[in-house]
């Protein structure tokens, strides 16, 4: 079975695919810790934000529904973290409600802080989400090694990305076999089945890391990957790091302005 959830469009040409994937690693990071300093209510400096994660999605030729819908994945979580903060933080009360013998009162403050955090939760994750679709994995994480990122954590990751197809095939298998034996409704069998499954695949993959750890081992494998492609920057890293440091930088004189 074919699976692609992770970098289904990492196969297209664009000028932003062409970019070194450090470029776009360390371009998202600054995004990301821009977008985390901005206060609540610098408007002008969001927008900026906005815009330019949509140029980059339109220069990539990506689909808009596809990074839209990836991007609220991220909303239910960040919803349940923020959710009690209106509930919690003093301020001018907006609005006081009664739950049986509860009075819970919410503030202007906390949902500010609770709209703060969404904004840019969702421009973070929209980076994330461009960077992702654009770079093939195996590509990003050669990147993230020469960045001197620990070699442990690259190979976690890169193990990770090619077995976790693998792990789901198993599991739609499973649940294949388990469908095809006639699996009823009955609630206290079906979660006795479930962790029977769930038992299951964990000693599987158990068994299966410590195959592949032995084969590794048998053919020379000393701890570092190896592949075929060559990173280095071009005259296009360099200006589209200008390009994007210029914008960022006038995002926050925008928020200083404001």
């Amino acid at each position: 079975m074919k699976h692609h959830f992770l970098d289904q469009y990492s196969d297209r040409d664009s000028l932003v695919h062409r970019l070194d994937p450090r470029t776009k690693f360390l371009a998202t990071l600054l995004f990301i810790l821009l977008v985390s300093s901005l206060p609540f209510g610098a408007w002008p400096a969001f927008m900026l934000c906005f815009g330019l994660i949509a140029a980059l999605t339109l220069f990539a030729r990506l689909p808009i529904g596809f990074v839209l819908k990836r991007s609220l994945v991220i909303v239910p979580f960040v919803l349940l973290i923020s959710l009690f903060i209106p509930f919690l933080k003093g301020g001018t009360i907006a609005g006081s409600y009664s739950i049986g013998l509860w009075q819970v009162s919410i503030t202007y403050s906390g949902l500010e802080i609770m709209t703060n955090i969404l904004i840019k939760s969702w421009l973070s994750i929209l980076s994330l989400i461009v960077l992702t679709s654009t770079t093939r994995l195996p590509n990003l994480l050669k990147g993230l090694e020469r960045l001197r990122l620990p070699r442990v954590l690259t190979m976690i990751l890169s193990f990770m990305y090619r077995y976790l197809f693998i792990l789901a095939d198993e599991v739609m298998r499973m649940q294949q076999a388990r469908d095809s034996r006639s699996f009823g409704p009955r609630r206290w069998s079906a979660i006795r089945t479930t962790g029977n499954m769930i038992g299951t695949l964990f000693i599987r993959s158990y068994e299966r890391g410590e195959r592949v750890y032995q084969a590794m081992v048998a053919r020379g494998f000393d701890g570092q990957s190896r592949t075929l492609d060559r990173l280095e920057f071009s005259r296009l890293d360099g200006y589209f790091g200008a390009g994007f440091g210029l914008v960022l930088a006038l995002a926050a004189m925008t928020n200083l302005w404001y």
